[in-house]
């Protein structure tokens, strides 16, 4: 039992956690932490980018 988003939600959550990606690989963190986001991001797409956005690397 899961949230199921499909449809338009599903394509613009898609867009936002892509965005999420290319931004944590573009950031000046080291490798390790950005292997370590990219996979809290794709595991836990929801809670992972919620905590993308507060603590993240910035730049």
């Amino acid at each position: 039992m899961g949230i199921e988003v499909t449809g338009i939600l599903g394509l613009i959550w898609l867009i936002i956690v892509i965005w999420a990606i290319v931004k944590v690989v573009q950031s000046a963190a080291g490798t390790g932490a950005k292997v370590l986001w990219i996979v809290v991001l794709l595991v836990f797409p929801l809670i992972g980018l919620i905590v993308w956005f507060l603590l993240g690397p910035k730049g």
